[in-house]
């Protein structure tokens, strides 16, 4: 008994890990964001389980709610998006169960942020181009760190991913074209893998009114980078010249 934070992934029930969806069918008692997590995740659960939508709750309210279903030794699940690591705003939560002496355990998931790359059938890290990815958001009412802001982060020329953005999209542009290239390639994914998933594709200098003119403001992520072009180095794991540890490069 206790609590588990599952990750539900990015919206394709399919995509729920196994571990994942046999935790969600044991529960007793099923805490899930419905304005963000698609509730045909929670296939499978049983027919008394208690569920409860937290779009509309504060922290305390959450923490009450599992707090009391425990002291009652029910199993309770608290489902976020994605993986719950990537702003998931779990510690917060794991901190306030502690307090109670409350044990939990997280099960991860899969993120949006590799879910838009298969829609897109791109690698973030081609050779050549880029072998680092951030993930990140712009500033908005929730401010970020000094030194993490958008258009510092652009000046690594790295597969940018960008998170909870897509209202800001004419701000985002503005702080990355500070680096990257006008032409460089963008790729909105909006709610990745579900069945109304929407892509849009362009460059900084275009994205903003594709975006705008499809309706997109939300559940989207923004990706940036030369890894959405076509020019890239093959990889050396399978060059036939090169040698490793599983294998001798031919003479």
């Amino acid at each position: 008994m206790g609590v588990y934070f599952v990750g539900a992934g990015p919206g394709d029930p399919e995509l729920l890990t196994i571990k994942g969806h046999k935790v969600i069918a044991a529960a007793d008692v099923i805490i899930y964001t419905g304005s963000l997590v698609n509730r045909a995740v929670l296939q499978g659960h049983k027919a008394e389980a208690m569920i409860h939508n937290s779009a509309g709750l504060t922290l305390e309210e959450v923490v009450r709610i599992m707090a009391e279903s425990v002291g009652q030794g029910k199993t309770v699940v608290r489902v976020h998006t994605g993986d719950p690591s990537i702003f998931g705003a779990i510690r917060e939560q794991m901190d306030a169960l502690a307090k109670h002496d409350i044990t939990y355990e997280v099960v991860p998931g899969v993120s949006s942020f590799v879910a838009a790359a298969a829609a897109l059938n791109m690698e973030y890290t081609l050779p050549g181009v880029s072998q680092t990815v951030i993930l990140t958001r712009h500033e908005g009412r929730t401010p970020v760190p000094g030194g993490q802001d958008l258009a510092g982060l652009a000046g690594h020329q790295a597969s940018l991913v960008i998170f909870l953005s897509a209202a800001m999209i004419e701000e985002v542009v503005r702080d990355l074209i500070r680096s990257y290239r006008p032409d460089t390639p963008v790729a909105v994914v909006q709610k990745a893998s579900w069945p109304d998933q929407k892509i849009v594709r362009g460059t900084l200098e275009n994205i903003a009114g594709l975006v705008k003119a499809e309706n997109i403001d939300k559940t989207a992520l923004i990706l940036v980078g030369d890894f959405l072009g076509s020019e890239y180095e093959l990889s050396r794991l399978y060059d036939k010249n090169f040698s490793h540890g599983c294998r001798s490069a031919e003479r």
